[in-house]
């Protein structure tokens, strides 16, 4: 039986991007034509992992268990996951991140936001041990059945900065769409909008 339209949606974007990131603007572009009665939030995250996730309870703290929906991209996706996991929502993860902890030890230190290259922070290696408690069970196998079971994983075999292959692995048990090529950013956005529409029950 096909799900109701969801009526809230959360969109978390990646390390150094913003709310300015192509695949959020795209998305929500669209969502502001289609679905005008959609509530839609993308938080600038903050580059603390734990302030993040504590941002964004903060903000969804009354948004509906059964009318909201998340999505996220890369270190996004990986926050997604965990929100997936903590309130039963559906999500879709694009290229996510599945070992953050590990993979961003090597971005400890003064950081620039892709969207404003002004816009300096600091990543401090205190995060990493906030990114491994957020870590879902089951590293590197694949995510708890129950979270999988309700995610979308769009992954492209041409990222140039995560393995697919550990993408994939992680996300055993996921509704997966497998991009042959493509690349980390997901540049041929558009051409896989519609199979995440139909995940989030927001087109036919």
């Amino acid at each position: 039986m096909r799900r109701a339209p969801p009526s809230h949606l959360l969109y978390l974007h990646g390390f150094r991007s913003s709310p300015r990131s192509f695949k959020a603007q795209r998305l929500l572009g669209w969502l502001r034509e289609h679905c005008p009665g959609l509530q839609t939030w993308c938080p600038a995250l903050p580059p603390s992992p734990q302030e993040a996730m504590a941002l964004v309870e903060q903000g969804t703290r009354d948004w509906p268990a059964e009318g909201s929906v998340v999505v996220g991209s890369s270190l996004g996706g990986f926050y997604a996951m965990a929100v997936v996991h903590a309130r039963g929502w559906q999500g879709v993860v694009m290229n996510p991140a599945v070992h953050p902890a590990r993979d961003l030890a090597a971005y400890i230190g003064e950081q620039h936001n892709f969207h404003d290259p002004d816009a300096h922070f600091f990543f401090r290696a205190a995060y990493i041990d906030e990114l491994r408690a957020l870590t879902l069970p089951g590293l590197p196998g694949p995510l708890p059945a129950a979270t999988a079971g309700r995610l979308l994983a769009v992954i492209a075999t041409g990222d140039e900065l995560l393995d697919w292959r550990e993408m994939h692995t992680r996300c055993e048990g996921a509704k997966i769409h497998l991009i042959q090529g493509s690349d980390h950013a997901l540049s041929d956005f558009d051409q896989h909008l519609p199979v995440i529409l139909q995940h989030l029950a927001l087109c036919d």
